[in-house]
């Protein structure tokens, strides 16, 4: 049942908060008492010690509490809207981006962009590409020249989970490491 409520969470705060009437800030929070009783009126029961297990327990470390625990949100990966605060940071020499084949040889060509997100997602630990890239096949590991990217002046922000995230990677700066 938590697997259900944490799919069921990450819709709601990443995607659809419309599903359930409810709109989140600018910076992405859910009041959290009206999030668990509208979640709770969808037919998804959920109280505080759930949701608070939810969060802590979330593996990629998705959604985060303000300091009151009043409020919560998704880190990243939104397809609405909004710009989620993030540290404005330097990247490392290089990061990685895990994917599948076909779309390997697709951004080889094109560049990495953010599909229905709102920046391409980038990481500095290897097993955590590969978890991504094998979600739809077999893993194809790209390695990004990213302290280039900064130096030729892109944007690099990092979120609350460690996700290293930009606008976009134009093909010149990856190749397959793998």
């Amino acid at each position: 049942m938590t697997n259900d409520l944490g799919k069921f969470l990450s819709l709601i705060l990443r995607h659809k908060p419309e599903e359930i009437g409810i709109t989140l800030d600018k910076n992405g929070y859910a009041n959290v008492n009206l999030l668990i009783e509208k979640m709770t009126k969808y037919g998804k029961n959920i109280d505080l010690v759930t949701l608070e297990e939810l969060v802590i327990t979330d593996e990629k470390n998705r959604y985060s509490f303000n300091e009151t625990k009043t409020m919560v949100r998704a880190n990243q990966g939104h397809s609405i809207s909004l710009k989620i605060l993030m540290k404005e940071c330097r990247p490392p020499k290089c990061l990685l981006h895990g994917t599948s084949v076909s779309s390997a040889k697709k951004i080889l060509e094109a560049g990495i962009s953010k599909m229905e997100r709102q920046y391409v997602h980038l990481t500095d630990d290897r097993l955590t590409a590969i978890a991504v890239g094998e979600r739809r096949g077999n893993a194809i590991i790209l390695e990004v020249a990213t302290e280039q990217m900064y130096l030729d002046g892109f944007i690099f922000y990092l979120s609350d989970n460690n996700v290293w995230q930009t606008e976009k990677v134009p093909s010149k700066y990856c190749r397959v490491i793998n």
